[in-house]
């Protein structure tokens, strides 16, 4: 039998079990904003996580596999306050094997591994829609955690 008390904690509960969905599509370490024109931005993070990035995404648009293991929520939000030609992110952990994957505002997927003979992560690809773009940064294996810095730079 339900008393007072217990009602209200179930209720509180659900309310946040309702609201669990949406506090797991907020990013991990913020929000960055660039527009025409910029020079250079980088922010910082770490790898981690066991979710599966490939289950989720599968293959971008351009067919290319995403790999690795991060968090459930996006690492960052990058808003583009403008349609960008050209745009390269690139991941610096030092080295180490990460994986990186960026969801669209229209939900276009692009996906990024190792970059020429280094391990780490970058896209580099044109037609950069203006919006707010989810960025995972991952690594190739679940559990790794590393530091990183992110950049991007228009070209």
């Amino acid at each position: 039998m339900l008393n007072c008390n217990n009602h209200k904690f179930l209720i509180a509960l659900l309310v946040i079990l309702g609201a669990a969905p949406a506090i797991a599509q907020e990013a991990l370490y913020g929000e960055f904003s660039l527009g025409s024109g910029f020079r250079r931005e980088a922010v910082n993070g770490f790898t981690g996580g066991s979710h599966s990035l490939s289950e989720q995404f599968n293959k971008d648009a351009q067919g290319n596999d995403c790999l690795g293991y991060g968090d459930t929520a996006p690492d960052f939000v990058m808003v583009l306050e403008d349609d960008l030609p050209q745009l390269t992110l690139q991941v610096n952990s030092g080295g180490n094997d990460t994986t990186l994957v960026v969801q669209g505002p229209d939900g276009t997927v692009r996906c990024g591994d190792d970059t020429g003979s280094n391990e780490d992560a970058s896209i580099a690809d044109n037609n950069w829609s203006q919006g707010s773009h989810k960025i995972w940064v991952g690594s190739f294996m679940p559990g790794q955690r590393w530091n990183y810095r992110l950049s991007a730079r228009e070209e």
